[in-house]
């Protein structure tokens, strides 16, 4: 199963890598990995996507925990959250046909074209990972000149957050 883990962590050098060290020295895959700094400039938040079965889920959040640059660890998974994630495309557009279908498959995801060239648009899109991945299959590989994705950010809905 998908889960989608939330590390509040110092903001200190070399924490991302232990963080990374603990997957890999256990074989445990990091699907999607997103880190910036918080409003507390001290602290960093980390938010990993990575699947396994909710006994190997709760032993990498155990040994996170014992990380001494982790301040604290929660599985987005376990209750309602807010998912999204960023890309950017940039599509083949040579012909009149193909830049009516990309401003219309654009205005039905909800994206944006960012930039019109004579052969390219480039097209920003926002949302879940699915949404961008039905993007992508509806486009079709074969325009599709390039992508760039940002990761997955989450956030729990309600009173629950990962705050010190």
């Amino acid at each position: 199963m998908r889960h989608i883990i939330s590390i509040l962590v110092e903001n200190d050098f070399g924490a991302l890598s232990r963080v990374a060290g603990l997957f890999s020295s256990r074989g445990y895959n990091i699907e999607c990995l997103t880190v910036a700094p918080t409003d507390d400039p001290t602290l960093s938040r980390m938010t990993l996507v990575t699947i396994g079965d909710d006994s190997i889920i709760e032993q990498i959040i155990k040994q996170l925990n014992k990380l001494l640059d982790v301040v604290k660890v929660m599985d987005m998974t376990e209750g309602s959250h807010i998912e999204r994630e960023m890309m950017l495309v940039k599509v083949a557009a040579s012909t009149g046909e193909s830049r009516e279908e990309i401003k219309r498959l654009s205005d039905i995801f909800r994206g944006r074209i960012l930039d019109v060239t004579e052969r390219v648009y480039t097209v920003e899109l926002t949302g879940a990972s699915a949404k961008l991945d039905a993007f992508i299959d509806t486009l079709g590989h074969n325009t599709i000149l390039e992508v760039v994705r940002s990761g997955v950010i989450g956030i729990s809905r309600g009173e629950k957050h990962l705050r010190v």
